[in-house]
C-alpha cells in the first residue's frame, strides 16, 4: 500500500489561492482524487484523475476554480485552488485506488485504497 503525503493547506482569505500536494510514497495509482470533509459534514470528493490519461472529474462547486495536475516522475499530485470561498474550509485529503478506466474518475470514498493524513485549509471571509 502506497503512503500519501499531503501538504500546502493553510489560511487565506477569500478571494486567495492555495496550491495543495500529494506525494506517493512509491509509485501514481492509476485513480486518485481529492476528498474534503468540513465540521459536522460528511467526507465529499473534490476532484477526481484517471492518471494515466488524465481524465478528471470536478465537483460543480469547485470547477473552474480548481486545478489537478501531476508530476508522475516525482509521484506527486497537485491542486490549485484559486478564488477561494469560506466555504472551501476543511481537511482536505489525498486518495489513491487502482482502477480500471471505466471506474475512474470516481467520487465514491470507499474504491480508495490509500489515504493520506490531510491538510488543512481555511478560508475567511
Amino acid at each position: 500500500q502506497v503512503q500519501l503525503v499531503e501538504s500546502g493547506g493553510g489560511s487565506v482569505q477569500t478571494g486567495g489561492s492555495l496550491r495543495l500536494s500529494c506525494a506517493a510514497s512509491k509509485y501514481t495509482y492509476s485513480c486518485m482524487a481529492w476528498f474534503r470533509q468540513a465540521p459536522g459534514k460528511e467526507r465529499e470528493a473534490v476532484v477526481s484523475i484517471y492518471t494515466r490519461t488524465g481524465s478528471t472529474w470536478y465537483a460543480s462547486s469547485v470547477q473552474g476554480r480548481f486545478t489537478i495536475s501531476q508530476d508522475n516522475a516525482k509521484n506527486t499530485l497537485f491542486l490549485q485552488m484559486n478564488s477561494l470561498k469560506p466555504e472551501d474550509s476543511g481537511m482536505y485529503y489525498c486518495a489513491a485506488g487502482a482502477l480500471n478506466p471505466g471506474y475512474c474518475p470516481n467520487i465514491i470514498s470507499g474504491v480508495y485504497d490509500s489515504w493520506g493524513q490531510g491538510t488543512q485549509v481555511t478560508v475567511s471571509s
